[in-house]
């Protein structure tokens, strides 16, 4: 069927612009609005894809790995770069941050930022935020800023408030505190003076290479004691001290990593390898809020797809998500396997939308994990999913839905399974209406498996070879707001009462807070264009033609 611009107009009137498919016009915006909304996608690809070619090959520990000790890093492999020769530009530091870096040295101390940002500027990527250490103590950086509070017991830390913004500031002398005992095992170096020790020590308490670098804005100089540079070259993500003594030390650095290597594209140094794999399961210690937010830095900021294969590559998915683990291997996943499903698909397209600054809310990684739980449980007709998707935007309107989705003549892409289910006949909103409250009853049921400890260990039965786990670390609020966003299909009375997103493009802040019309907004188009791909369009069978 053809499809004419002027038998939409009214039909897509609340939606949006018409745009190249007014069919399609709901989660498909213009060109313009595309090319402000989708960043550029990071090469996150290239660190599952091209398996690094000095990964384990056997279960043996590399001869690299000593006995646990610490290693002395000697002082001639210490370099000082100027920012013009890394690339970096003040204008590239957020105001916020440069706010409290400016005020810090009014107040007269010393202030650095620190770890991945310096890092991430390096790399000229956009930092997920910004971490700046002072030679002031904690309560001189609280005097010096209106409104700043010292959180953390164990390792307390200022965060600065600034318009929307929070800065996270770090004492040296609050490191120096911690890591005394770490020490004793260093000797100092000869002909340094006492500010390059003091920022050398405090390099080598943190985790990574090449988050152990140091950037003095003021006098545009980077400080790399540990070798971050060379291994940013190289493309490595390689712990400080011994991988194993790290990991053991603080098995959250495992999490670290994945997201560091999915993020950047980096491949594990040999010796980091064999031990994010053999030390998997001590995950399993981990505070489940940490859990939480270490798998919301993965999955909410863009490098979500790659991060689900490193998961699966070193044996963590089956751990943190048993079910999607469960899914991989009834399709015949491999641990390194270069090709793609349906849920991996999903969170590619969430990745295209996503960026560092740019996150989005939990419940929107969450609600896509259920959504296609549901369908791998029981296939659903294409045309059912892009109905759901559009009511989903348009706050529960289905029949404008029905009306659009009547239209579309758009190829789904068959190599789903999920999308191979019984087709339904779209001449009765009744019955689509009972499909679309099927499909979100099918969606909430499995969101409730994803939280419920007995259906949880049910899955981890497919992986005799790991720990017993029943882990569960998605919490009730959490439950509760990806239930939410699917009220406006599940609820009779109050269907016409929902408000459909108002604006183009996606607001980030919103998203980022949760807003249910945003949330239901980038959900629509990450479940519309993996059932019905953009590259699809070209096809002819089925193409949507304009007069």
């Amino acid at each position: 069927m053809v499809i004419r611009a002027p038998e939409l107009g009214t039909a897509v009137a609340r939606i949006g612009a018409i745009s190249k498919h007014p069919s399609l016009v709901a989660l498909r915006p213009s060109i313009a609005i595309c090319s402000a909304t989708r960043r550029r996608r990071y090469s996150a690809g290239a660190a599952v894809l091209e398996p690094p070619t000095d990964a384990p090959s056997s279960s043996a520990p590399p001869s690299s790995i000593n006995g646990g000790g610490r290693q002395v890093v000697e002082g001639s492999n210490w370099k000082f770069l100027s920012t013009n020769e890394v690339g970096i530009r003040t204008s590239m530091i957020s105001k916020p941050t440069l706010s409290v870096l400016k005020q810090l040295k009014k107040k007269g101390y010393e202030a650095y930022l620190v770890g991945g940002c310096v890092r991430d500027l390096i790399m000229q990527k956009t930092p997920k935020d910004f971490d700046i250490i002072t030679t002031a103590e904690l309560w001189q950086v609280k005097k010096a800023f209106r409104d700043c509070q010292i959180i953390g017991r164990r390792f307390p830390i200022c965060h600065v408030h600034i318009n929307r913004s929070i800065i996270e500031v770090s004492s040296f002398n609050t490191h120096v505190e911690r890591s005394k005992n770490k020490m004793r095992d260093f000797k100092k170096l000869p002909n340094c003076n006492e500010q390059d020790i003091i920022r050398w020590r405090n390099c080598l308490s943190r985790d990574f290479t090449i988050n152990g670098l140091m950037l003095n804005p003021f006098s545009n100089k980077v400080y790399d004691y540990l070798g971050g540079m060379d291994d940013l070259r190289k493309g490595k993500v390689r712990t400080i001290i011994p991988a194993r003594s790290s990991f053991q030390e603080d098995c959250a650095r495992i999490l670290r990593a994945i997201r560091i290597a999915a993020r950047l594209g980096f491949s594990f140094s040999r010796e980091t390898a064999y031990s994010v794999k053999d030390l998997a399961s001590s995950i399993l210690r981990l505070d489940k809020q940490r859990i939480l937010m270490e798998m919301n830095y993965m999955l909410a900021y863009g490098s979500a797809e790659a991060s689900l294969r490193l998961l699966w590559k070193f044996g963590l998915l089956e751990l943190l998500l048993p079910i999607q683990a469960a899914y991989f291997v009834s399709h015949g996943f491999k641990r390194k396997d270069k090709r793609t499903n349906m849920l991996l698909g999903l969170f590619s397209n969430l990745d295209w939308l996503l960026a560092p600054d740019q996150p989005c809310h939990r419940s929107l990684w969450i609600a896509l994990f259920a959504f296609h739980e549901a369908l791998v449980r029981q296939p659903r007709d294409p045309l059912v999913v892009a109905a759901f998707t559009l009511a989903l935007y348009n706050g529960g309107n289905m029949e404008e839905a029905f009306d659009i989705v009547r239209k579309i003549s758009y190829p789904h892409d068959h190599t789903f399974p999920e999308l191979s289910g019984n087709p339904v006949a779209l001449d009765s909103d009744e019955d689509l209406k009972i499909e679309l409250r099927e499909l979100a009853i099918s969606v909430e049921s499995s969101l409730s498996s994803m939280t419920d400890k007995y259906f949880v260990s049910r899955a981890m039965s497919m992986y005799p070879q790991a720990p017993s786990s029943n882990l569960v670390f998605i919490p009730l609020p959490a439950y509760q707001e990806v239930c939410r966003i699917f009220e406006c299909i599940m609820d009779k009375e109050r269907e016409n009462n929902f408000l459909c997103k108002s604006g183009k493009g996606i607001n980030y802040y919103n998203l980022s807070h949760g807003s249910l019309s945003e949330v239901r907004y980038v959900f629509a188009r990450v479940v519309f264009d993996t059932a019905y791909p953009p590259n699809l369009e070209n096809n002819d069978q089925g193409k949507v033609h304009e007069d």
